[in-house]
């Protein structure tokens, strides 16, 4: 048995199941082992940005790392955006990244590069394989580490002579990592700010902070003390729908944030931090919220959130209340697109249980307040700023997700950054219907610009312009294989989204705005 077999071995022995690849010259051992060793579900993306986003909404959905197989530091460096987008989100990714025979590493080949130097921008954890006897061994840490909660970006550099030479070993499983609890003292302190202080904020951030039961617990709190509860402003996975809270988020541009937040004087950290910004602006604060506002944590982001908000509702006496009651149903919008009726529309005709990847960026801020009557649902967002996550969080989400339908609301600018993600959902027949919102220009950035103060010239809004020429978003789907159709009115993206909903692939809908 030889290196890479061992690995396949004990990766598989471990629990991990997918492969999310884009392999080069340097990992063709580990493409072979997979061939000879059953088992793992390997995927195929045409951009190492696209193997490691997929891998984050794989993660995201099924709570359970995949494997992605990159190619020496460029493929990994290809991957990186997503890493960060990953690493922002708290997901757990095995990372195996091909690399120089390490005898060969002295002669400073044209791929050589600094491998490890690029994983630990985006790694919890980082190891270079230097024996085929020791690569299996590594391999089940690696897979530890990235299952320590709530997930963490591991990454594997194997040398190819660590995966062709004899001696591979095959290791057993190791154990997931206790989760964290959080300190008592800190619940009891929190707790006598519930009970003693007025206008406190009880934020909540991370995934493991906005599944049903933690919101439930949030709720029962805010409704036994008068607290609000709101989340970040980016969500890596948040339940929705009827039957859930109606949590609103942090809002994204800085004057509407520390607009809705200057009433707080207490803040209680769930998964979370205090709030800043996305970015600083000349004669704006980078606090959202007061400075006279004090912070307590309840549970930072490596402890567990539920327990923790369960235990502070124990010490407060908070017994289970009934959400707010959303009203019924959006009907379907008519007439000229909008957000608020794309939103509507979105939320009369999604299925029970669907997954919305929301990387719609300026035009998708107001989507929440109108998709709070939805049925049950799972929302995930963008989380690191790193445009380009959309249709590969998609992708994965729809692998891990077990065959439910995901419905993409997607940015025609940052969609551009890993548009072949469309190829991967065609080979596999996976259930995306993807709305790609055309306004064929860099919307964020027109009102970026406008935020540090400036007004857009002629060359300023060049650079900002996608329309000439314009995208064709409907030849570009077809040409990877996916369906596609155009739609200029609510009335169509209704029309064409219950159709897509009625197929088992994917399917697209360019929606001009």
């Amino acid at each position: 048995m030889n290196g890479a077999e061992s690995l396949v071995h004990s990766l598989l022995g471990a629990g991990v199941e997918v492969c999310f690849s884009n392999p080069g010259t340097s990992e063709m051992h580990f493409v072979a082992a997979l061939d000879r060793v059953p088992g793992m579900r390997c995927v195929l993306g045409l951009q190492e940005n696209i193997v490691t986003g997929a891998a984050d909404g794989y993660y995201r959905m099924a709570g359970k790392p995949a494997v992605t197989l990159l190619h020496c530091a460029p493929g990994l460096a290809n991957g990186l955006a997503n890493l960060h987008n990953a690493r922002r989100a708290r997901s757990g990714i095995v990372n195996c990244v091909g690399d120089q025979a390490t005898y060969h590493r002295q002669y400073d080949a044209p791929l050589t590069g600094d491998t490890e130097g690029f994983a630990r921008g985006v790694s919890h954890w980082v190891r270079t394989a230097s024996r085929a006897e020791d690569v299996g061994a590594e391999g089940v840490q690696a897979v530890q580490a990235a299952m320590t909660y709530p997930g963490q970006i591991a990454t594997m550099i194997l040398p190819s002579d660590t995966c062709w030479n004899p001696g591979g070993v095959v290791a057993a499983p190791l154990p997931v990592p206790e989760v964290p609890k959080a300190d008592p003292h800190a619940i009891r302190a929190v707790a006598g700010v519930l009970r003693e202080k007025k206008n406190v904020l009880i934020l909540l951030g991370g995934a493991p902070a906005q599944t049903e039961a933690a919101q439930q617990l949030a709720w029962n709190i805010a409704q036994k003390t008068g607290a609000t509860v709101m989340a970040e402003t980016s969500t890596p996975r948040m339940a929705r729908g009827q039957g859930r809270m109606q949590l609103e988020r942090v809002p994204y541009p800085a004057a509407q944030a520390i607009e809705k937040l200057k009433w707080v004087e207490h803040i209680i950290l769930v998964g979370s931090k205090g709030p800043i910004g996305f970015f600083a602006y000349p004669n704006m604060p980078s606090k959202h919220y007061p400075e006279t506002a004090q912070l307590h944590m309840l549970a930072r982001p490596e402890q567990d959130a539920e327990a923790a908000l369960a235990a502070l509702a124990d010490e407060l006496g908070a017994g289970k209340v009934a959400f707010a009651d959303p009203g019924r149903r959006p009907e379907a919008v008519r007439g000229a697109p909008s957000p608020e009726g794309l939103a509507r529309t979105v939320a009369a005709l999604m299925p029970e249980g669907a997954i919305v990847v929301d990387e719609s960026v300026s035009y998708g801020r107001g989507f929440f307040p109108e998709t709070y009557a939805a049925p049950q649902h799972d929302w995930l967002q963008i989380t690191g700023g790193a445009i380009g996550c959309g249709f590969p969080l998609a992708t994965g989400a729809a692998i891990g997700g077990g065959g439910r339908r995901v419905i993409a609301l997607q940015a025609d600018g940052s969609g551009m950054y890993t548009v072949q993600a469309l190829w991967t959902q065609a080979r596999e027949k996976l259930p995306v219907t993807t709305i790609v919102l055309s306004n064929r220009k860099y919307q964020i950035l027109l009102g970026e610009y406008t935020g540090v103060g400036a007004n857009p010239g002629p060359t300023a809004m060049n650079m900002l312009d996608l329309g000439n020429p314009d995208i064709g978003w409907v030849k570009l789907a077809e040409g990877m294989g996916v369906p596609a159709a155009q739609a200029t009115s609510l009335d169509q993206v209704a029309d064409l989204l219950s159709q897509s909903l009625n197929n088992s692939g994917p399917f697209l809908i360019e929606l001009v705005i």
